[in-house]
């Protein structure tokens, strides 16, 4: 494949390319969501379930819609090949309250809190309405809040308040508590950026 959009076509083909090698057996001992078929991984990403191709790489959705975004696909590849099952204990953490959370926080508040702020806080009822669309579930907290099923047995909350004349617009993201061990900072971090994104195509 010819790269030209580097910073996101390089890292899909680099995983790409590792997932060539990949032992759908190992990835089905690690995560009990993932189904293969001898041809095709089958899993779920907030609401929609895809199938991947092994070992030459290629998606499709099983609802016959769009595909999802190259970063998306690039978690899915890191998932398949990274990530594992781990029992959420019931608690919710920021993103900071989990390991290595301070050194990434800097970039993650840029790249999810202020963009979930002033992309959802300044159009609250858009949100809503996005959110509802994708069937997640109404929290009573903040101006709007709303709790994803982001893959099977790894949950996120994401809460906006509007702004105001006296305060910008904020927002804030949690996580079940199995993120901390089941993915690594950079795909937390990622993982907040494609739920915000999901939310802005809807809306």
């Amino acid at each position: 494949m010819q790269v030209e959009n580097h910073k996101e076509e390089a890292p899909f083909a680099h995983y790409a390319e590792l997932f060539r090698s990949l032992n759908p057996a190992a990835v089905t001992a690690r995560l009990s969501d993932v189904r293969w078929d001898g041809k095709e991984f089958s899993l779920g990403l907030l609401g929609r379930a895809f199938a991947i191709v092994h070992p030459d790489y290629a998606i499709r959705a099983l609802d016959g819609g769009a595909l999802p975004p190259l970063p998306s696909q690039t978690f899915l590849l890191r998932y398949l090949l990274e990530s594992k099952d781990v029992v959420w204990q019931g608690q919710w953490k920021t993103f900071r309250e989990m390991p290595w959370g301070e050194m990434y926080i800097k970039p993650y508040t840029g790249r999810v809190l202020t963009r979930a702020a002033f992309t959802f806080g300044t159009r609250v009822e858009a949100f809503r309405a996005a959110c509802e669309k994708m069937g997640a579930v109404s929290l009573n907290r903040g101006d709007a809040g709303y709790l994803f099923d982001f893959l099977d047995g790894y949950q996120m909350q994401i809460l906006t308040w509007a702004g105001d004349e006296e305060f910008p617009p904020n927002a804030q993201v949690l996580y079940s508590d199995n993120f901390s061990e089941g993915f690594a900072a950079e795909d937390r971090v990622v993982a907040g950026d494609i739920l915000i994104s999901t939310i802005k195509s809807r809306m």
